[in-house]
């Protein structure tokens, strides 16, 4: 018959051993989540950049087209003073 220690230093190991792999299994979900959430946010951020290239070309145009209505504007005024 085993001691009594050698039962519970057992016991208290094999507890040990699932509660370690319980804690490794947590890690590896929280690397691959911290994974994910890095890839996500690259994506973000390159969605970002792309959206703001957008507007700054679509503020361009827009100011060209300001200018080109108002140079019309000025061209009918012109057009009407002198009928």
């Amino acid at each position: 018959m085993r001691p009594y220690s050698f039962a519970m230093q057992t016991s208290t190991q094999s507890h040990f051993d699932a509660e370690l792999q319980r804690l490794e299994l947590r890690i590896d979900e929280l690397v691959a989540l911290a994974d994910r959430l890095r890839d996500e946010n690259r994506a973000l951020r390159q969605r970002q950049e792309t959206i703001s290239a957008e507007r700054t070309a679509l503020l361009h145009k827009n100011e060209q087209v300001r200018t080109r209505v108002e140079a019309m504007i000025g061209r009918l005024r012109t057009l009407e003073q002198g009928s």
